[in-house]
């Protein structure tokens, strides 16, 4: 037995010991769409795998649409024979869950780092970005922001309703940004806390948002941007357990109302060299300036993994703090890429315009293609916002245009993988043609 399998085997032992409860576990990974699939283990046979025992499963899972269904993509789905590929377990990430009736524990998963690795995977994608920025000697630091709202538990005529004041039994109506609210919605709030912190998470500041019933958490900053990654992941899948068993639905659906903002995930990201560094501060903040470029240059054809959905497009509409530019300014809220006020050593581009339902293996790293492709061509920025309020370059705010304007960026394919721009151009293609296949009351409306 290597070393790997040897702490595997000792963290799933260690697990046994602390929740003896336990009887099953959840192996979990993200999809093209940012869901989880996975397969529910009982805890004798995990610590087999543990020890080194084949784990499979069908390599197409990753693909699947936004409903789960299989779309024909070159030869995946319908001419491969819908293979297995192999995954493994990822250390440390063991963790109850304990927002399920029944005691159970979680535990991620990855193709990354096997014998065939699936180069589509969003976790085998980021890896590979990272991997090769080490190479460079370029290394990241990443937090992550997620904005999410409350609902009701139960809908209305399909709708969500606003989430109901625990004091007081309405509808939220506590104003925006109002500390009130934390202190409202503290129970259900709190929990949501805790059980991020069980995953591992280090969650920090929390903040009453500007839409009703609306909440943002910010994570820490860490030095494994993969880490940085299942962080928001995890998150994501945590709250919306907790939500639930306090009779509230979590969504991190970009545009839930049209008349209220939407919810994003902004991306803090800094890069330092391997003394500690930081890579962007240095010749007057020169490097700042070209990673910025090179961010901005990319962003209109990164749009189908930062806006994934037709929702998500909505967001992008110019209500208060979301760009509909690529853009860039200091301390302005307007811009694509916000460089907050820091001193040299915490200097970083805060990204965003990702809605925060996109898939934070994905977002992050177009992101860091970006930004790599950026200090090596070593080009200036268009002007920032701070100059001219009109400073912008134009991105596709419609699904169709946005999968061709990336399929075929020559930047784009060499960063994040060409087969991967394939298979995912393809995945948001036929997703959105398929939302389209239903006839809404509205269409009856304008068109009977």
């Amino acid at each position: 037995m290597d070393a790997v399998c040897s702490d595997l085997v000792a963290e799933v032992r260690g697990f046994r010991q602390r929740f003896p409860d336990v009887r099953y576990v959840d192996l979990i990974s993200l999809d093209i769409p940012g869901h989880f699939y996975g397969k529910r283990y009982p805890i004798e046979m995990l610590e087999k795998v543990a020890a080194g025992s084949a784990l499979k499963l069908p390599q197409n899972c990753v693909l699947l649409g936004t409903q789960g269904g299989l779309f024909k993509i070159g030869d995946y789905c319908f001419n491969d024979g819908d293979p297995d590929a192999p995954r493994r377990l990822v250390p440390g990430t063991l963790k109850i869950v304990n927002w399920e009736k029944q005691p159970l524990g979680q535990m991620l998963i990855t193709s990354s780092g096997t014998e065939k690795p699936i180069v589509f995977e969003p976790r085998e994608v980021l890896a590979q970005v990272l991997e090769r920025l080490g190479r460079k000697g370029i290394f990241p630091v990443v937090a992550f922001e997620l904005e999410f709202y409350l609902f009701d538990r139960e809908l209305r005529d399909g709708l969500p309703q606003f989430a109901r004041d625990p004091l007081t039994e309405d509808a939220d109506d506590q104003p925006n940004m109002h500390i009130e609210r934390l202190s409202r919605f503290a129970p259900v709030l709190d929990e949501m806390v805790e059980t991020a912190r069980a995953q591992g998470i280090d969650t920090t500041v929390i903040t009453a948002e500007l839409g009703p019933g609306q909440f943002e958490i910010n994570f820490g900053h860490l030095d494994d941007g993969l880490r940085a990654a299942d962080w928001a992941a995890l998150f994501c899948r945590s709250t919306r357990g907790v939500a639930m068993k306090h009779n509230y639905r979590a969504s991190f659906m970009a545009k839930p109302y049209l008349q209220h903002p939407g919810s994003g995930m902004h991306v803090h990201v800094s890069l330092y060299d391997e003394a500690g560094n930081n890579l962007l501060a240095a010749n007057g903040q020169r490097p700042l300036r070209h990673a910025v470029a090179g961010c901005l240059e990319l962003l209109p054809h990164c749009m189908p993994i930062f806006a994934p959905n037709h929702n998500a497009m909505r967001r992008l509409s110019g209500t208060v703090n979301v760009a509909t530019r690529a853009s860039w300014g200091f301390e302005d809220r307007d811009a694509c890429l916000r460089v907050p006020e820091s001193d040299a050593k915490n200097l970083r581009i805060e990204h965003r315009l990702a809605g925060a339902d996109a898939n934070p293996y994905l977002v992050l790293a177009a992101i860091l293609v970006g930004l790599e492709q950026g200090l090596e061509a070593g080009r200036e920025p268009i002007a920032p916002l701070n100059e001219d309020r009109g400073s912008g370059i134009d991105f596709p705010l419609e699904m169709l245009e946005a999968v061709r304007s990336m399929q075929n960026h020559a930047q784009l394919r060499e960063g994040l993988g060409a087969e991967f721009v394939n298979v995912y151009c393809e995945n948001k293609r036929q997703d959105h043609l398929a939302f389209l296949q239903d006839i809404n009351a509205r269409e009856y409306r304008w068109y009977l």
